[in-house]
C-alpha cells in the first residue's frame, strides 16, 4: 500500500508489538553501525492493494511462523508513525508510513514463535526482551517512548490511534 505526497510515495509498513508475559518480540539485526532490534513485520503489497491487516498476518506467518487467526483477540492498531530519513549509501529519503499493531498472545503460541526469522536469509535471531530493556534499546520503527502504553492492554485508545511523533534524520540514525 503505498500514499503519495508531493515528494513522492510512501510505503506503508505494518508490525507488531507483541507481548507476552512482561516479554517484547523484537527480531536482533547486526548492523555495520550497531545492533537494531526491529518489530516483527514488513511492507504492504502495493500490487494488490493489501489490506493492512491482512498484511500483518501475512507477514508474521512468513516471519515468525505466527498465525494471526488464532489469537484470542485480535491485534489493535495503536500508533502511526511517519518516517523520512537518509539510508547510508542512499540519496533519496526512505519513506515509511508505519502501522504498529499490538497484540498479546497466550502462552502456547509464545512458545511456537520461531527462534530465528523465517524469510530472511541471514535468519535473524527472535528474541523476547522485558519490555523495560526493550524500550532502552535502537528500535525500528521508534516507539521506545511508547512500549509502556502499548504493552497493557487496559490502555486501548478510544478515537484510534496515536500519532507518533515523525522518524527524521534529526530524530532517527539508521544502523
Amino acid at each position: 500500500m503505498t500514499t503519495s505526497t508531493a515528494a513522492g510515495p510512501v510505503r506503508v509498513r505494518v508490525c507488531a508489538v507483541l507481548v507476552h508475559d512482561g516479554r517484547l518480540c523484537l527480531i536482533r539485526r547486526q548492523r555495520s553501525a550497531g545492533l537494531q532490534h526491529s518489530l516483527p513485520g514488513g511492507l504492504a503489497e502495493d500490487e494488490d492493494g493489501e489490506d493492512p491487516i491482512d498484511a500483518l498476518r501475512r507477514e508474521l506467518l512468513e516471519e515468525l511462523g505466527l498465525d494471526l487467526a488464532v489469537l484470542p483477540a485480535p491485534p489493535v492498531l495503536r500508533f502511526v508513525q511517519d518516517q523520512e530519513t537518509e539510508r547510508p549509501g542512499q540519496t533519496e529519503l526512505f519513506r515509511r508510513r508505519h502501522l504498529v499493531y499490538v497484540a498479546h498472545p497466550p502462552d502456547h503460541l509464545a512458545a511456537a514463535v520461531a527462534a530465528v526469522e523465517q524469510d530472511d536469509p541471514d535468519r535473524a535471531p527472535v528474541v523476547w526482551l522485558l519490555v523495560a530493556d526493550a524500550a532502552a534499546l535502537h528500535l525500528y520503527p521508534d516507539v521506545a517512548a511508547v512500549l509502556d502504553q502499548a504493552v497493557r492492554p487496559d490502555t486501548a485508545q478510544a478515537g484510534g490511534p496515536v500519532l507518533l511523533p515523525a522518524m527524521t534524520g534529526a530524530s532517527y540514525q539508521w544502523r
